[in-house]
């Protein structure tokens, strides 16, 4: 019935049909109706959508089709995971267990994949070595090698000022 060919086609989805794919989601796969609004925004940049507790409405970032359309219902059934268990009152919120449990339960996704060109690529200045096992710990700030151990094999540190070139990672 919602087969969408194209992001162009669905980018010119009106907010109608937008609600209507929702409710039906809803029904579907909760089992229980999605009764506030719904609506594309364009300004989300990192995040495929978000769920407004104090009026129950969705938000969704279009921009998420251009990964197929199995990326979006992902992103709409973890919605809708805060949604209706907000509505019961029961543990909404990413930590909560019945947040966990129900998500897995409708196959919604955790998390969403990065858009093309929204990651910036992170400079590190400093690199903690592990004086045993030569495991390396990127950092942009500063640190007192002397307080930390390594993770892996609890030996000691010692901290290294990098290159420009040596920092991207």
């Amino acid at each position: 019935m919602w087969t969408f060919q194209t992001v162009s086609e669905v980018l010119t989805v009106d907010q109608e049909s937008l609600q209507k794919w929702v409710e039906r989601i809803s029904e579907e796969d909760f089992g229980l109706p999605f009764r506030h609004e719904v609506r594309y925004n364009h300004r989300l940049r990192t995040t495929g959508g978000r769920y407004f507790p104090h009026d129950h409405s969705i938000e969704l970032n279009p921009k998420y089709w251009e990964h197929g359309k199995e990326e979006m219902l992902g992103i709409v059934r973890h919605e809708l995971c805060h949604y209706h268990l907000h509505l019961a009152g029961r543990g909404y919120r990413h930590r909560d267990k019945d947040f966990q449990a129900l998500l897995t339960k409708v196959g919604g996704s955790r998390y969403c994949r990065p858009l093309p060109g929204t990651q910036k690529q992170r400079a590190a200045k400093y690199v903690l070595v592990c004086r045993s096992c030569q495991t390396k710990y990127f950092r942009k700030k500063k640190m007192n090698p002397d307080r930390y151990r390594c993770g892996k094999c609890h030996g000691k540190l010692r901290l290294h000022v990098l290159t420009n070139c040596e920092g991207m990672w």
